[in-house]
């Protein structure tokens, strides 16, 4: 299959299995502007599948560090009237959604993170309906990437721009199995063993489960009652089948937020909000965060635990077999869509609805049964080659992981 061929064969597995997009539908892609010949793409093959209409909504990192430099935090986080009303109209048209993410990972560098933090938080708290939405699957949505340059070249520095760029897609056609004989024959059998994980540890409803490895992380993280993990393909409330990742390596379910007791200490480097946050370990009590540290880029860390209250806690616990054809590749991609799928990872903030009937509760009542609320929900990697996962269940251990890989 030649680059052409992969490249349309990529844009019609977005369309047709990561959202899944049925005749009639609208589709609205979120992409930087350096990925504008991919979007069209997009459009392109969404059509084909049926599209009544397809929007983009072009972000620019250049523009966005000119912002931060020059307009004061009170301007910038008065999130305008009509960006809202452009995300609520993804909700209530019930349009598919696409975010390219493609980002400068240290676009970023030198600027006021807490300025920037605090940016974010009032973006996410203006969109809350579009990711409420979001994480109930509301809506069918997917997240994927392409390169760019400045994303190529800090991925491969020794390489020339336009090598770079030609060596990332190439991985990442790689990890989105394009480069199988049978690409949809392998994502097929690649479902087949997320299910029938998942289904294994939704049968058990394990107590907890305890984490270990020589770096540090040891930390005991307690389930709620009726909790439901999820990996590949999901459902969304209508009933159908969308990929909220691509590529997806993880399974994934929501921690009880008060239930995290021990350490975690991260495995790979984070980028978040443009800048880089490397080395860093986080000490729960009681499910709270009482203490944390970064050798780089602890004001961006403070400033993401500090978000609201709930991002002094964990929404996510997502379980990825150490022996994936992500990690193979031996690379960090300084992109979390890719590093967070090469390993065992958590999320501060916000829960997904992973406990049976969540989708249909109110806020208050998620609450209740144990998931966390947040304007904040950001990814972070532990796992290393000699991670170790027990489910705990009425005090029986049962291995999950050992060296790293899955047990079951």
């Amino acid at each position: 299959m030649d680059f052409n061929s992969k490249l349309e064969k990529f844009a019609e597995l977005i369309v047709r299995t990561g959202v899944n997009l049925q005749s009639g539908e609208e589709l609205v892609v979120s992409s930087p502007i350096e990925c504008a010949d991919f979007a069209r793409r997009l459009a392109e093959e969404a059509y084909k599948a049926g599209a009544k209409k397809v929007s983009v909504i072009y972000n620019d990192q250049k523009l966005s560090r000119i912002n931060f430099e020059n307009a004061s935090a009170e301007v910038l986080t008065n999130v305008p009237e009509w960006a809202i009303m452009q995300r609520e109209a993804i909700v209530d048209n019930k349009a598919c959604y696409i975010a390219i993410a493609s980002e400068d990972p240290a676009a970023y560098s030198g600027l006021d993170a807490k300025k920037i933090s605090d940016v974010s938080r009032a973006t996410h708290t203006a969109y809350k309906k579009f990711y409420d939405a979001s994480m109930t699957n509301g809506i069918k949505w997917c997240v994927m990437s392409v390169p760019n340059a400045a994303w190529a070249k800090k991925v491969f520095p020794d390489l020339s721009e336009k090598q770079a760029i030609q060596k990332l897609w190439d991985y990442i056609f790689k990890t989105m199995r394009l480069d199988k004989k049978d690409p949809v024959k392998a994502w097929a059998t690649h479902q087949k063993k997320l299910e029938k994980r998942c289904r294994f540890l939704n049968r058990m409803q394990f107590d907890a489960f305890r984490y270990h490895n020589s770096i540090g992380t040891d930390v005991t993280v307690k389930m709620n009652k009726n909790y439901v993990f999820s990996g590949g393909a999901e459902l969304s409330k209508d009933g159908c089948l969308f990929s909220a990742n691509l590529p997806p390596e993880e399974v994934f379910s929501a921690p009880a937020m008060d239930g995290v007791n021990g350490r975690l200490v991260s495995a790979l480097p984070l980028c978040e909000n443009g800048e880089i946050i490397r080395n860093f370990t986080l000490t729960f009590e009681n499910g709270r965060i009482t203490d944390f540290s970064a050798e780089e880029g602890y004001e961006t860390l403070k400033g993401i635990i500090e978000t609201d209250e709930g991002s002094h806690r964990l929404g996510e616990i997502a379980m990825v077999g150490y022996d994936n054809p992500i990690r193979k590749l031996g690379v960090l991609f300084y992109n979390t869509l890719f590093d967070e799928n090469a390993s065992c990872h958590f999320a501060i903030g916000q829960a997904y609805a992973s406990v049976k009937g969540a989708d249909k509760m109110t806020e208050e009542e998620q609450l209740a049964v144990g998931l966390n609320q947040s304007a904040a929900h950001v990814d972070f990697m532990v796992g290393t080659e000699d991670l170790s996962i027990v489910g705990i269940k009425n005090g029986v251990e049962t291995p999950i992981f050992v060296n790293g890989d899955w047990a079951i």
